[in-house]
């Protein structure tokens, strides 16, 4: 059985947890498209334009390989997108994690580039491993690629050869930029992202299905990735319940989410 990697909130705690994560759209494993490709936005972006708000499975199959919606001179390449890009968002709505996505994609078009990134981080390992190292730089800080290489080989050990392993940094490092955490060409400097309400409901939501509650779901590595203070993601989460993304009481120093508006009546369980 694939082993999850040591990531602060994504560690099943027995078999029927980690079937109910993978059943969600969760991915472990000692692999990951990063080995190859980056998040992806810009296909992701021309799939989702080109495709009906509820398309289905083979629709983005279709749109890729058939419409030629990226561009691709060849159909192996063709084939290769879809490939990568269902491994980092599925492009299945009977996978949670891209149904909810896909929802909050529509309904935000400034959070996109969040809203892939959080996705992404649950289905690829390797991007994953490169959470941290983003999570500890302050704004206007450069990225040390060394220390994001000892962060993977930390966690691959052997498994992958140096010349794989600088290619996993330089994706990754592409797609924080991708997603707005970072900024520049040759040069990655750290800069601070401004959530939005639907970014911050998908965030919470996933925190949700790993397993936390209330306060804790603001401090998640989920809430991390989107750069803002408890006291400014609560606000924020006013505003999707206003939204109807999410439901929020606060009674006597205790804060309760709970999230029934997003799912379907037989995945709430």
């Amino acid at each position: 059985m694939e082993q999850p990697f040591p990531i602060d909130d994504l560690r099943p705690r027995d078999a029927a947890d980690e079937t109910r994560l993978r059943d969600a759209g969760f991915r472990w494993g000692q692999k990951g498209t990063h080995t190859s490709r980056t998040i992806m936005l810009d296909e992701l972006r021309l799939v989702l334009d080109h495709c009906r708000p509820d398309a289905q499975r083979d629709e983005y199959l279709g749109a890729i390989q058939d419409d030629n919606c990226l561009g691709k001179r060849t159909a192996a390449t063709r084939r290769s997108s879809f490939q990568r890009l269902s491994e980092l968002y599925a492009l299945d709505p009977e996978v949670p994690l891209f149904r909810v996505m896909r929802r909050c994609w529509y309904a935000d078009r400034s959070g996109r580039s969040l809203l892939a990134m959080l996705l992404s981080l649950a289905r690829d390992p390797l991007l994953r491993v490169t959470l941290p190292p983003i999570l500890r730089m302050r704004p206007g800080e450069e990225l040390g690629r060394q220390q994001v290489t000892d962060a993977l080989r930390r966690v691959v050990g052997s498994r992958l050869s140096d010349s794989t392993l600088d290619k996993v940094v330089r994706n990754a490092a592409s797609s924080w930029t991708q997603s707005g955490h970072l900024q520049g060409r040759g040069r990655k400097i750290r800069t601070a992202l401004v959530p939005t309400a639907v970014t911050t409901a998908y965030a919470l939501w996933l925190g949700y299905l790993v397993g936390l509650r209330g306060t804790a779901l603001f401090e998640s590595l989920w809430a991390q990735v989107l750069d803002a203070p408890v006291s400014e993601l609560v606000n924020l989460a006013v505003d999707a319940r206003r939204l109807g993304f999410l439901d929020m009481t606060q009674a006597g120093g205790v804060m309760e989410l709970s999230f029934s508006r997003l799912v379907a009546q037989d995945e709430r369980r």
